[in-house]
């Protein structure tokens, strides 16, 4: 049986630290400032902490202050030179068309945002769904309920699951589950929860670990 690939997006498929992930940052630490009325430093400090504790700041700012998700995330992912900011390898698009199974692309990111991200890059067309944090009823990973979301609409076993993440946490819920996991990481010190380490997406071509997921 051909594996069902689980894909991060950013940091996985692309760079997103040069410019993107500074960018929502900022944007996050604004919408903190407007709406918590706090100053900068305050509302910086604020979203490190909820992004530390939960995963991801948006599931602080919802348990804590009820803030509407899609309201923070609309607002917090705007980018007007997008283009401009998507670093990636070309070859990307090769390997992905190489791999045998089912790509699905499995992000804490807003859809309108990973849908950008991936025609500016050419590869939307490689993948049968983009599952973003609304997908998952705003259960951003690491959070199992967003897997669980993730495995019921698209009636998977984990089993035959690969997840390819630059997250180390969440690849500890995928492995809970049964999946197989690849970290791309360029850490010294591999976690027993992850199967396969990579530097790059783009090591996965050397790599067959699809031919070990279970039947």
């Amino acid at each position: 049986m051909q594996p069902i690939w689980l894909f991060d997006l950013d940091n996985t498929l692309h760079n997103a630290s040069p410019h993107i992930f500074p960018h929502i940052n900022r944007s996050m630490t604004a919408y903190l400032m407007r709406h918590l009325q706090l100053d900068e430093r305050s509302a910086n400090r604020l979203r490190m902490e909820y992004w530390k504790r939960y995963g991801a700041t948006l599931t602080g700012l919802m348990r804590h202050h009820g803030t509407d998700p899609a309201h923070f995330l609309h607002d917090t992912h705007q980018f007007p030179d997008l283009s401009r900011m998507v670093v990636f390898n070309t070859a990307v698009r090769h390997l992905l068309r190489r791999l045998p199974g089912r790509k699905i692309i499995f992000s804490n990111g807003p859809q309108h945002y990973a849908e950008a991200v991936l025609a500016e890059m050419g590869i939307r067309p490689l993948f049968a769904d983009v599952y973003s944090v609304e997908r998952m009823r705003f259960h951003p990973k690491p959070k199992l309920a967003g897997f669980q979301h993730l495995i019921r609409d698209h009636r998977i076993n984990p089993r035959h699951c690969i997840m390819v993440e630059d997250s180390a946490e969440n690849l500890r819920t995928a492995k809970r589950l049964g999946m197989r996991t690849v970290w791309i990481s360029r850490s010294l010190r591999q976690p027993d929860f992850v199967d396969c380490q990579l530097t790059s997406v783009l090591g996965l071509a050397r790599h067959a670990i699809w031919a070990r997921t279970s039947r």
